[in-house]
């Protein structure tokens, strides 16, 4: 990309994450500015405005690129706003988890960024949509989502990874696993009491491989379902998903489909998505082939366990 392409449009969540990213933040929009590049920084006031930024931004023909700067939150919104668009989105990570920047590879070094910038490398996203609402990376039904649910209940402003543990705990000893049904391609796979996961990428929280097959560019949505009743088998999921075993293990059922349908007779499954908290069942989960097309740093690989744990204490 040179100069005269157009201008950059760099959309900044401030609220979002730890230091070390918003210093990445404002060292990256240094160098394109350094580097003779019109940056027009604009700040969101919410995850709406930041689809309103991103969808004048992929209409304009005077922009080049969009940069993201935020947690998955921001990301995911301005991802939805540029859908459909060949406008190429870059991201500066700057959440707790940031969960599709690590799967594309970024970490929170200004190099990385530059090194994305100047490489030029675009790889098609796919999104997906729950009862018509984008997510990029993951949703997650029942435990997951009382444990994301407590989190937000509890936030009174930026969150980390140490935010986490309480909730855990409570909701370890507190969750009670009602009945789920799922259906991929109108097929139905499980009907029971468990643990649903359905999204685009392959590593969720601290780098846990649960969809472990995922590909964010293959056009399809990996369902990763626990069959689960008690504590005792979630300990048991635990322990095989941090080893990479739990994919082929019997309690375990693992699709791949374009739309998925999730539901439940009982009104207590809360839902996340991203990681904010999600919609209430039922659901109809469709996949969005190749919606936005993604910067991303040449030969990266996503982050694993041992790399994510180290950056939280960064």
């Amino acid at each position: 990309m040179k100069p005269s392409d157009g201008y950059i449009k760099y959309i900044v969540n401030l609220k979002s994450g730890a230091s070390s990213g918003k210093y990445a933040c404002r060292r990256f929009c240094r160098y394109l500015t350094q580097h003779g590049y019109n940056v027009r920084v604009a700040t969101t006031t919410s995850l709406e405005h930041a689809c309103e930024l991103s969808t004048d931004a992929a209409v304009d023909p005077g922009c080049a690129l969009v940069v993201a700067a935020g947690g998955d939150g921001t990301v995911r919104e301005v991802a939805h706003g540029l859908e459909g668009s060949a406008k190429p989105l870059l991201i500066v990570p700057c959440g707790t988890e940031n969960l599709l920047a690590n799967e594309l590879g970024f970490d929170r070094w200004l190099e990385t960024l530059v090194r994305t910038f100047e490489g030029g490398v675009t790889r098609p996203l796919d999104m997906g949509t729950v009862n018509g609402k984008c997510f990029t990376s993951i949703v997650g039904f029942g435990f997951d989502g009382d444990v994301v649910g407590m989190v937000h209940r509890r936030r009174t402003g930026h969150i980390n990874h140490f935010d986490y543990v309480y909730p855990l705990w409570r909701t370890f000893w507190g969750h009670r696993f009602e009945p789920i049904a799922v259906a991929v391609d109108g097929r139905e796979v499980f009907d029971g009491p468990g643990m649903v996961f359905v999204g685009n990428i392959s590593r969720y929280a601290i780098g846990l491989q649960i969809l472990h097959h995922a590909d964010f560019s293959d056009g399809l949505l990996d369902v990763c379902i626990y069959r689960c009743a008690g504590r005792i088998r979630l300990v048991k999921h635990s322990v095989l998903t941090v080893l990479k075993h739990h994919a082929n293990c019997r309690d375990v059922i693992y699709e791949q489909g374009k739309h998925i349908t999730v539901r439940s007779p009982s009104g207590a499954i809360r839902t996340e998505m991203d990681g904010d908290p999600g919609p209430p069942l039922p659901v109809h989960i469709e996949v969005l082939p190749g919606a936005v097309q993604c910067m991303v740093p040449p030969g990266a690989k996503p982050a694993g366990i041992r790399t994510r744990i180290a950056r939280s204490f960064r």
